[in-house]
């Protein structure tokens, strides 16, 4: 018997139900569009569920999303008359960092809930709790602010409903933080709410302002009674006690940098080119080239130079038959939406040889397949001595120009 008696205890304990957590992923995806190129935001990619999936203009001219998700709230206790179901969503915007797990860039997602719906199942058809053979005139009669499409302050009317003998499927819309309370008119019984339609609002950082890549977080909301996020008051109960909504906002970025046919190899000259020295030896004020390309960015970006030989502060021409050098100047200027980080437009800018001497260069809009300039310049210092030196009259070098997405 003792045996028994403890196996029979265990029995107890380990049938006791448990509350669960509940997830759900919202991910939304930022890819500039060269047809839009000032449109700088993310869009959602989570697939509707429920009310919105069910009745999508209600939702696109708000803006609004929705989706249903599997929490179950149940009458602890059969509803009589006078008792209230209360419907209580988080309306107020909630903050929550999205990291970029691979830079660990950081950037904040705000959402707010501003709808909320279900269906609810009644224990025994509603034309015998009201005593009224029409459906809809019962549904009516079982409450005391009329049917459940109907929604009480401070909750709105969203248009929708649906019923039968035992459901009714309502959404209301949340505009702000209250109880929007549903008082039973009559003995309703027990009835449970099959599952939660949420509808929700999201304010997204400035993608052009973030790198490429994933970044994810999480906002939890607590379920249930006493008090929780989502709540439908004293007499309903939910099965799970949590509700998870794990971000994930994709950042796919365009950096692209194309040159014309032939660009690659930069010719340097004075203005109007060389027959005037060749003709009277007076040294020009300028040799210089400024070569055109076309650039694509939707986000920040740095650049450098590679040189074949220089020092860390310059790149330099050499001359291949003597060991005479002249310093190279190179400079960039980008199209309008590019600046540098103070936001100033980017105007004969220098570069520098070398990842840490990199500057920074971030767009407004996407730019898409604007010109820019990079400009060549011998050193006006180093003009005299390298066309009177007479060592030769071939001075060359290679420079890699880089442009780098990863900050």
């Amino acid at each position: 018997m003792k045996k028994t008696s403890c196996w029979l205890a265990l029995l107890a304990v380990l049938g006791l139900p448990t509350a669960q957590a509940a997830n759900q992923e919202i991910r939304a995806l930022f890819q500039p569009d060269p047809a839009q190129p000032w449109k700088n935001v993310f869009i959602n990619k989570t697939p509707n569920s429920g009310y919105c999936a069910t009745f999508p203009s209600e939702c696109v001219d708000n803006n609004m999303f929705s989706i249903q998700v599997p929490i179950r709230f149940s009458s602890i206790s059969p509803l009589f008359a006078g008792n209230g179901v209360w419907v209580i969503a988080p309306t107020d915007w909630r903050r929550l960092t999205v990291t970029n797990h691979e830079t660990q860039e950081v950037s904040t997602v705000e959402v707010r809930i501003t709808g909320l719906g279900s269906r609810f199942v009644l224990s025994r058809p509603v034309t015998e709790l009201a005593g009224d053979p029409d459906v809809l005139e019962a549904h009516r009669k079982l409450w005391t602010s009329s049917s459940w499409v109907y929604a009480p302050p401070p909750c709105l009317y969203s248009g929708v409903g649906a019923y039968s003998p035992t459901t009714y499927r309502f959404f209301w819309k949340t505009p702000q933080q209250g109880n929007c309370i549903k008082v039973a008119a009559r003995d309703v019984g027990h009835l449970y709410f099959e599952s939660l339609d949420i509808a929700y609002e999201l304010r997204t950082p400035n993608p052009l302002a973030m790198s490429s890549g994933l970044y994810t977080g999480s906002l939890t909301y607590s379920v249930g009674r006493g008090g929780a996020d989502f709540n439908m008051g004293p007499f309903m109960d939910a099965d799970d006690n949590s509700l998870t909504l794990d971000f994930v906002l994709d950042v796919q970025h365009t950096l692209k940098v194309d040159m014309p046919p032939g660009g690659e190899r930069v010719s340097l000259q004075p203005e109007g080119g060389w027959q005037r020295w060749l003709s009277t030896r007076q040294v020009p004020n300028r040799i210089f080239r400024d070569q055109t390309f076309h650039i694509s960015a939707s986000s920040r970006f740095k650049m450098f130079l590679e040189c074949e030989r220089g020092t860390l502060s310059a790149c330099y021409l050499f001359n291949r038959d003597s060991t005479s050098a002249a310093k190279l100047d190179i400079k960039v200027s980008l199209p309008n939406g590019l600046t540098d980080t103070a936001g100033r437009p980017v105007n004969h800018q220098l570069l520098l040889p070398g990842e840490s001497s990199a500057v920074v260069f971030q767009p407004g809009i996407y730019v898409d397949r604007q010109q820019g300039t990079l400009h060549f310049d011998v050193a006006s210092t180093a003009i005299e001595p390298l066309l009177t030196a007479n060592k030769g009259n071939n001075y060359s070098s290679t420079v890699v120009v880089i442009f780098d997405s990863e900050i």
